[in-house]
């Protein structure tokens, strides 16, 4: 079943979860869901400290597999879209930092997960395109608005509006847009930097934005409060204080 994700674990905490149905341009099925759930688990179970979420092939996700889908019953459909919601939920509540590479179409599902994850770093070459409602059905509705605005994910799922890896940086969904020669580099520094900081305040740091987003702004600086309440109660604060630690902006 993992086969569909595979776990590749590197140095110093990275984990890289990479879709793995390339013949099928990583369409998103039944067991593609279930190893999205077990190998973020198993990356949390690691303590991975940063998690990519990569494709084999040129498409990061063509979306739904709708060869599966064919011949299902309304039950198993409804079955098998719970185990899509339970997908991205599973990538959304690592704890770690978690970062999308897409380097090619993400449509539908493939939103979905780049969504769900932290930020995202693209190529040219991905776009970003959430055609349910033009296939009679609904997905792909709560995590883009959020990130992109009512409007503009009322265009894309409306029309069937596909977003250029430049239009996506532009409204926010994209963080970072690298050439496909300059990539590797850029991880390598992405991960360079997140795998040198004190993890505990990286996760902290997460928790709180992502909570506080949710909250009141009173609510959200008692999440932060608490935060760094739990901070002082941990060593890695004092670390950080010393010449030469990372963010310290000494030499």
């Amino acid at each position: 079943m993992n086969e569909t994700v595979l776990y590749e674990a590197g140095e110093g905490g990275l984990v890289t979860l990479r879709l793995n149905r390339p013949a099928a341009r990583n369409a998103f099925d039944l067991a593609m869901a279930e190893a999205i759930v077990a190998q973020a688990r198993r990356a949390a179970a690691d303590g991975a400290r940063l998690v990519l979420v990569r494709a084999a092939g040129p498409v990061f996700c063509a979306g739904a597999d709708l060869k599966e889908r064919r011949g299902m019953g309304e039950d198993a459909v409804r079955a098998r879209r719970l185990k899509g919601f339970a997908a991205y939920a599973a990538i959304e509540a690592l704890p770690m930092p978690v970062a999308a590479v897409v380097e090619g179409p993400a449509i539908g599902s493939g939103c979905e997960i780049a969504a769900a994850c932290d930020f995202v770093v693209a190529t040219p070459a991905a776009s970003f395109r959430t055609p349910e409602a033009l296939r009679g059905t609904v997905g792909a509705t709560q995590r883009l608005p959020r990130v992109l605005g009512r409007r503009l994910a009322k265009d894309m799922m409306l029309t069937g509006r596909s977003l250029s890896a430049a239009e996506a940086l532009a409204h926010g969904l994209v963080t970072r847009l690298v050439a496909p020669e300059a990539l590797e580099a850029e991880l390598a520094g992405l991960a360079a930097a997140i795998l040198a900081a004190p993890p505990l305040a990286l996760r902290l740091a997460k928790r709180c934005i992502d909570e506080g987003a949710e909250r009141d702004p009173r609510g959200a600086l008692a999440t932060e409060l608490l935060a760094i309440e739990e901070s002082l109660g941990a060593d890695e604060w004092r670390a950080g204080m010393r010449p030469g630690a990372p963010g310290s902006g000494s030499r």
